[in-house]
């Protein structure tokens, strides 16, 4: 499923207060402090599906908790630690790598950590979380189901909750949660590359997505086209983007676990909505075929880090040709996470 979005629009001071790239200089300024921040990689790959070039920014090795999230959850964290003293105990929903940033945050910050997990998430990830001192509990046969009992155990006198989604009256620890992400860019930004023709990018809820788009913007300008690709199971930004407005999807069962969302963040959904370019979704056989093909050039990721090549490998001639995408394109892709272990 391929969606040209309509409600494209230029980039205004109003989405530069949410998302820029102010936000990533702040958040690069707190992690250099942190003993594990260095740089990620980016790995090029000529001619890869048809273009100029393919450059894959690998979070595999994020400060050693092997994802992207790692920007994200612990810098929410370490803002709200300092502002609201010792004492408070930071609780969060998770299908894994949230949950380890939030709780690598809170041991940084001396502070007590509970992750709510559904029964589906793999034990590798709840055994990882234990190793960072966070108190780890089942709830629920999905994320939502986790999720609600994540928010109900925030209501409790002293605690806080930490999403990385957003809705109406809770919008601005995840904000600061995207804002982390940025910092991710800025990187690539900084780096001897040529600034991308194309940006395709995974999502779940979209604050990955949506922190990139803002970043891109703000930076480069409104030519880059910003692809948002999502597993065909769970296509809430698109079905969003669709009809004007965050919807919540029935979607079907997918492996793409940490891509399985059925609701959008809706800054995500605010800023995609005119800032993005292309959604579009992908199988879960072709995550997979990405993530060998990756594989093969030594990129190694799960099929959820390989879902932005997979989107690129995916999109059909007239879809290309629409967004400009030839022999000449620069392609930016996030390699959003390392090979997962199984169950």
């Amino acid at each position: 499923m391929e969606y040209l979005n309509p409600g494209r629009a230029p980039y205004t001071a109003q989405d530069r207060a949410l998302i820029g790239t102010e936000h990533a200089r702040q958040a690069r300024a707190h992690f250099r402090a942190h003993p594990a921040y260095r740089p990620t990689p980016v790995h090029t790959l000529p001619g890869l599906a048809g273009t100029r070039a393919v450059h894959v920014k690998d979070e595999s090795g994020r400060m050693g908790l092997g994802s992207f999230k790692a920007l994200g959850g612990a810098y929410a964290v370490h803002l709200l630690a300092r502002r609201d003293g010792p004492g408070v105990t930071f609780v969060c929903a998770s299908a894994g790598n949230h949950g380890i940033s939030v709780a690598a945050g809170a041991r940084e910050a001396g502070a007590a950590c509970v992750v709510y997990l559904s029964h589906d998430v793999p034990e590798a990830f709840a055994r990882r979380l234990r190793g960072l001192g966070a108190e780890v509990r089942r709830d629920g046969g999905d994320y939502e189901a986790a999720m609600a009992a994540a928010e109900q155990a925030a209501r409790e006198p002293g605690r806080r909750l930490v999403a990385d989604s957003s809705w109406e009256g809770y919008t601005d620890v995840p904000l600061e949660v995207m804002r982390g992400y940025t910092l991710l860019f800025d990187e690539v930004a900084e780096s001897a590359l040529e600034a991308p023709t194309h940006v395709f990018v995974q999502a779940g809820v979209g604050g990955l997505a949506a922190a990139a788009a803002g970043y891109v913007r703000d930076r480069w300008g409104e030519q880059p086209k910003i692809v948002v690709v999502e597993p065909e199971g769970a296509p809430c930004l698109i079905e969003s983007a669709r009809a004007g407005r965050p919807v919540r999807v029935q979607g079907s069962r997918t492996t793409l676990g940490r891509l399985d969302c059925r609701e959008p963040s809706l800054i995500a959904h605010r800023l995609l909505s005119h800032l993005a370019d292309l959604y579009t979704t992908i199988t879960d056989d072709q995550a997979a075929d990405a993530a060998r093909l990756l594989a093969g050039h030594g990129v190694a990721l799960s099929d959820c880090g390989a879902a932005g090549a997979a989107g690129l490998l995916a999109l059909t001639d007239g879809t290309r040709a629409a967004i400009g995408l030839d022999d000449t394109s620069r392609v930016l892709l996030l390699g959003t996470e390392g090979p997962v272990e199984p169950k």
